[in-house]
């Protein structure tokens, strides 16, 4: 079983397209997990028979802890691009939180601050390595930028713990944003 591959599969079914698996998600994006696998198994997305355990497995191995199975259900914990808000129970966050980004985007999340763009929440980093590696998929040599999260929660921006290295938020508006210096 090609795991790496069946992830993708899975994120892609639970973050993007629901609708393809005839996947109907609840408001916090939890899926029961025998429809999820009548779904994949029916649809034929993925080419092999997928078993409870492979869910597990997945899992088990990610390095990236993008899904969550509670209460027989599964759901992606972040990074949706679907229609409808996955509803989040808003958490107070560490005092700085971090972004990688891209140097030609920088002047803008300057002036606008940062967005969710395509998805619904604006993804930020617990550490400045994390930061930096997802930074990377658009520029080799990322802009590192340092949230004031604190003070951004207690001026009323909400925040969402997204796994132990990924957290999530409303808009960042540019005061509570400063560039790492190195």
């Amino acid at each position: 079983m090609d795991y790496i591959k069946l992830s993708k599969e899975i994120s892609f079914a639970l973050r993007h397209k629901p609708w393809q698996y005839e996947l109907e998600l609840d408001r916090e994006g939890f899926v029961p997990i025998d429809q999820f696998l009548f779904a994949l198994n029916e649809t034929k997305h993925y080419p092999k028979q997928i078993e409870k355990e492979d869910l597990f497995k997945v899992i088990e191995i990610s390095e990236k802890k993008r899904l969550e199975i509670k209460d027989g259900k599964i759901r992606a914990l972040y990074g949706h691009t679907i229609p409808m808000l996955i509803e989040k129970d808003p958490m107070s966050p560490p005092e700085l939180l971090y972004h990688g980004t891209s140097h030609n985007v920088l002047d803008s999340i300057l002036k606008a601050g940062l967005q969710q763009m395509k998805r619904q929440y604006v993804h930020l980093s617990m550490d400045i390595e994390t930061a930096k590696q997802v930074g990377k998929r658009r520029d080799t040599n990322p802009v590192i930028l340092v949230i004031y999260a604190q003070k951004a929660d207690k001026n009323g921006i909400r925040f969402y713990k997204g796994n132990d290295k990924v957290w999530l938020s409303n808009p960042i508006p540019p005061q509570y944003i400063e560039i790492l210096r190195k």
